[in-house]
């Protein structure tokens, strides 16, 4: 074991070997191949190459190079390409302050059985007055920049959990096609992160719909990934035991408070809301939402009619059936 290892278990070290394909051996040598790629795009700047950083991307692709260094180069140029998102990329920014206190993301104490992380966000406490969806994105890239650190998670990943209750069909239709691909690309095509599962629970139809249209557009390890329960919890308690849920997902757990990643964060300024105001929250992000467009996002291709929601006026909302049945 290098010193690269020390923070593992033995059960992660060799979860590492069976899984990843990560050898103890040639760890230093396959993380110099993946920096010697670095030269061949000289039209990114990376920042950060030091074998602790590489390591992550290796894990992440399970030891092979070459998908490494595509993740690592995407992970900086999805910087590059939108720097109003981190020019103040910090737990105190006043738009990821909020969106970290209304719990985006939340993060449960218990790790799940096979040592993932939990992610848990509750849609509908998005306080529009007060930050963007580009805020809630900045926070929880911002949480997983810090979750990363640890080793075990490198090689363990993450779950995520979404629940859908009284997420507005208003709130909804601020779901735009370019916010859903900067989303996409930050999460699934930027970031080192393994996630073993994202959980949709009490999605409204319009939610679900939303979704198959934006479908095609994942991975489909992403695809697979994804598991869509409605109303059935039974569903959920099958992937992640009831034991370590709190109650709002029917777990055993008292019910979940939204600001304790948060604090982890923010320490002592967790309180101090001196700068956070409807007025003064986070102007580059504010103006980042409204500026995402197809052509501001090259890479992007319309993944939805933007006009979809918003012909639907109120009375065909509430008189509209379900798509689909999901409980």
């Amino acid at each position: 074991m290098t010193h690269l290892q020390a923070g593992l278990s033995p059960e992660t070290l060799e979860k590492a070997r069976l899984e990843l394909n990560e050898n103890p051996d040639t760890l230093h040598q396959d993380i110099q191949e993946v920096r010697d790629m670095v030269i061949t795009r000289p039209d990114i700047g990376f920042l950060r190459t030091d074998d602790a950083f590489i390591l992550r991307f290796l894990r992440a692709r399970k030891f092979q190079h070459f998908e490494a260094f595509r993740l690592l180069a995407q992970y900086f140029e999805y910087r590059q390409q939108n720097l109003d998102m981190f020019k103040s990329f910090k737990a105190t920014d006043p738009g990821i302050k909020q969106a970290l206190k209304d719990g985006f993301p939340g993060g449960l104490a218990n790790l799940d059985h096979y040592g993932r992380k939990i992610l848990v966000l509750f849609a509908a406490n998005w306080d529009q007055s007060r930050y963007t969806l580009v805020d809630i994105l900045r926070a929880i890239l911002l949480s997983l920049e810090a979750m990363i650190e640890d080793p075990e998670l490198q090689v363990n990943g993450f779950v995520l959990i979404i629940d859908w209750s009284n997420f507005t069909f208003k709130q909804a239709s601020k779901l735009t096609p370019s916010m859903l691909r900067l989303a996409i690309e930050g999460l699934q095509d930027s970031f080192p992160a393994r996630f073993g599962g994202i959980h949709f629970v009490n999605q409204p139809w319009y939610i679900h719909a939303l979704y198959t249209v934006i479908r095609p557009f994942l991975k489909e390890k992403t695809r697979k990934r994804i598991f869509l329960h409605g109303n059935n919890l039974n569903s959920l308690h099958q992937l992640i035991h009831p034991e370590i849920l709190p109650s709002e997902f029917g777990g055993m757990l008292p019910p979940y408070d939204m600001g304790t990643w948060a604090r982890t964060l923010l320490d002592h300024e967790y309180d101090d809301d001196s700068e956070c105001n409807a007025d003064s929250y986070n102007a580059p992000a504010k103006d980042l939402e409204k500026d995402l467009s197809p052509k501001s996002m090259k890479r992007s291709q319309s993944v939805v009619d933007p006009g979809v929601l918003k012909r639907m006026d109120k009375n065909e909302e509430e008189n509209m059936q379900p798509l689909l049945s999901l409980d």
